[in-house]
C-alpha cells in the first residue's frame, strides 16, 4: 500500500519544481521532504528522482505516480465534501485568494454576512494577483479564488478548476480634476503626453491598459508602477498621473478623480474559481452564495 502523504509530496515536487519550494509550502524541512521521497522510492522499487545539476527531476515512473496522486487527492477532497454535506451544520475553513479591488468592495460585507449566517465557517483571506492565485488554487494552496478577466484577455485556465461569473464592472479613464490640469482631457487620446500609472508588467490590467493606449494611437509614458489601487488613486487625484480605473474600486465612496468613458464602454469580468473536486463542500457553497448575494447588492446600489 503506497503512502498517500508521500504521493502528495511527489505531486508537490512536480507542481513547485524544487525540494525547497515543497518544503516551504508544506512547512517541512528540505531534508524531511527528501527522506520521505526516498522512502516512497523504496516502496515502489524504482527510481523516482534524477539529479539534474543542483535540481532533481522526475523519472517517467514518477510522472505515472503523479497522475494517480492527483486523482487520489481529488477523490479524497470529494469524500470530505460528501462527509461535510451529511452534517446539519455548515462548518470548516475556506482559504480565499482575492485581488485588491474585490477585497475592498466585496469582502467586508461578505464576511459580515458569513459571520452572521454561517458562524462556524472560518474564512482565511489572502490578497493575490489573479494569475498567481488561480495557479495556487489549482496547486491546493487556496480553496477559492476571486479573479478578474479583462475584455479580450482570457485569464489562465487550469485543469480541474471551474469558473463562475460573479459580476462585471466598467473600466474608466481616471484623470485629475480640472483645477489640477485634467480639464483638457476628453478622451484617452488626449493623454498621449501625460504620465501614466499602471500595475506592474505581467498583470492582465497592465497588458489591457497598454493595448487601449496603443489602439488610441500612442505608447503610454508609464512613469509609475504599483499594484496598489489606492496609491494609483492618490497619484491621479494629486495631478501627477492618469490611469485606467475599474468601477468597483469606488464602492462605498465618492470618486475623487474625473472618470471618463472609454470607447465601447468596456467592462471587466469578476469570477470565482474552485477545484471541481471540492466545489460541493458546504462551506464553499456558502461562501459562493454570499459572494453572489453581495455582488447583487452592489450592482443594485
Amino acid at each position: 500500500m503506497l503512502d498517500i502523504r508521500r504521493l502528495r509530496l511527489l505531486r508537490e515536487l512536480k507542481v513547485r519544481g524544487t525540494l525547497a519550494s515543497v518544503a516551504a509550502a508544506l512547512n517541512f524541512s528540505p531534508s524531511s521532504v527528501s527522506q520521505q521521497l526516498a522512502l516512497l522510492e523504496n516502496e515502489v522499487g524504482v527510481p523516482l528522482l534524477r539529479k539534474t545539476g543542483r535540481r532533481v527531476t522526475l523519472t517517467p515512473q514518477a510522472e505515472i505516480l503523479v497522475d494517480h496522486a492527483a486523482g487520489i487527492l481529488d477523490a479524497m477532497e470529494r469524500a470530505e465534501a460528501d462527509l461535510a454535506e451529511s452534517l446539519t451544520t455548515v462548518t470548516g475553513t475556506v482559504r480565499v485568494a482575492v485581488f485588491q479591488s474585490a477585497a475592498l468592495a466585496l469582502m467586508p460585507d461578505a464576511l459580515t454576512i458569513l459571520g452572521r449566517d454561517y458562524p462556524e465557517v472560518r474564512i482565511e483571506m489572502t490578497q493575490r494577483e489573479p494569475e498567481t492565485a488561480l495557479y495556487e488554487t489549482w496547486a491546493r494552496d487556496f480553496d477559492l479564488v476571486i479573479a478578474e478577466q479583462y475584455p479580450g484577455h482570457a485569464a489562465p485556465r487550469h485543469p480541474g478548476l471551474d469558473r463562475v461569473q460573479l459580476t462585471t464592472d466598467a473600466i474608466h479613464l481616471a484623470v485629475p480634476a480640472e483645477s489640477l490640469g485634467g480639464g483638457d482631457i476628453r478622451s484617452i487620446a488626449d493623454t498621449a503626453s501625460r504620465a501614466w500609472v499602471m500595475e506592474p508588467r505581467g498583470a492582465a490590467s497592465r497588458h489591457w491598459a497598454e493595448q487601449a493606449c496603443r489602439q488610441a494611437g500612442f505608447e503610454p509614458d508609464v512613469r509609475y508602477e504599483t499594484a496598489d489601487l489606492q496609491a494609483q488613486i492618490r497619484l491621479i487625484e494629486s495631478g501627477n498621473a492618469v490611469g485606467l480605473m475599474p468601477e468597483l474600486v469606488w464602492t462605498g465612496r465618492t470618486p475623487t478623480v474625473r472618470l471618463l468613458d472609454l470607447p465601447g464602454r468596456p467592462r471587466r469580468t469578476i469570477f470565482t474559481s474552485v477545484r471541481e473536486a471540492g466545489s460541493q463542500r458546504p462551506a464553499i457553497l456558502a461562501c459562493r452564495e454570499v459572494l453572489e448575494r453581495t455582488a447583487r447588492l452592489l450592482s443594485s446600489a
